[in-house]
C-alpha cells in the first residue's frame, strides 16, 4: 500500500533561503528530507507582507500570536516601531493565497519567529530568551485547523 503524501508548507529559511530578518538562513535536515519527498510549498509570511531583507528584528510583546490576532498584543522592533499590521497581513496572505488554494494540511515552521514561531517565541524583551507561545502565522493556521510539524 502506497503512503499518502500530504501537502505541506515549510518556512523557506529552514531550507537555506536567506529570508530571515538578518538575511541569514539555515538548513534543517528534517525540513530538507520533507522537501525532497515532494508536494511542499515554501513560504515566508514576512516577505509575503512586503518586508525587505535585511529588516529590523521584531518580537511579540504582551502575549503571543493568538493575542496579536485578538488585538491584545503587538509585534514591535527594538525601537518600539509597530509592525503588528504587517505581520497579520503576511499571515493572512499565507492562509488565503497558499494554504486555502493548495489544500495544505500541515506546516513545518521555524520556531522562535514572531511570524512562524511554533511552540516558542522570543520574550518580547529583546533579551534572547525564548518563551512558550506561537507566532502570528502559526496561531492563524491553528485557528483554521492546520496541524504543524515541530522543528527538530
Amino acid at each position: 500500500m502506497e503512503n499518502k503524501k500530504f501537502k505541506v508548507i515549510i518556512s523557506a529559511c529552514l531550507l537555506g533561503i536567506p529570508c530571515r530578518y538578518s538575511g541569514k538562513a539555515e538548513i534543517n535536515e528534517e525540513a530538507l528530507k520533507l522537501f525532497l519527498e515532494g508536494d511542499v510549498l515554501l513560504i515566508c509570511p514576512e516577505i509575503f507582507s512586503g518586508q525587505k531583507v535585511p529588516r529590523s528584528a521584531c518580537e511579540i510583546i504582551d502575549g503571543d500570536g493568538r493575542d496579536v490576532l485578538r488585538g491584545r498584543a503587538k509585534v514591535v522592533d527594538k525601537d518600539g516601531n509597530d509592525y503588528t499590521d504587517i505581520f497579520i497581513k503576511g499571515a493572512r496572505l499565507v492562509l488565503s493565497e497558499i494554504v486555502s488554494k493548495h489544500n495544505i494540511e500541515k506546516a513545518f515552521l521555524k520556531s522562535g519567529s514572531p511570524s512562524c514561531g511554533v511552540c516558542t517565541i522570543y520574550s518580547g524583551k529583546f533579551d534572547g530568551v525564548k518563551i512558550k507561545g506561537c507566532g502570528v502565522l502559526s496561531a492563524l493556521l491553528e485557528e483554521n485547523g492546520i496541524d504543524y510539524i515541530k522543528e527538530l
